[in-house]
């Protein structure tokens, strides 16, 4: 899906209300999360790097939340592909 924000999916599809915006730039993925509930979120909270939500979701404080889930790197690859914004797919 699309808005003025750019491509982004429903990490919990049963909550209309959080959005995950989703990019690619230099071959990595990056995300940005938004929150209708707190708009002071997107302004707070930059864009990050698929790298980065790897490595917390190695540390012990989310064991119990798992943000490989939420930020899933499969939706945000098929979205960005059908939305025709992999650049390394045009480059080849």
């Amino acid at each position: 899906m699309r808005d003025d924000n750019g491509l982004y999916y429903y990490p919990n599809p049963g909550n209309k209300k959080i959005k995950m915006y989703v990019h690619k730039e230099n071959d990595e993925i990056w995300f940005r999360m938004m929150k209708a509930d707190d708009p002071k979120m997107w302004d707070e909270h930059g864009w990050v790097p698929y790298d980065a939500v790897v490595e917390a979701s190695k540390l012990a404080e989310n064991r119990q939340f798992n943000p490989l889930l939420v930020y899933d790197i499969n939706v945000a690859r098929e979205l960005i592909r059908e939305a025709g914004e992999d650049q390394s797919d045009q480059n080849m």
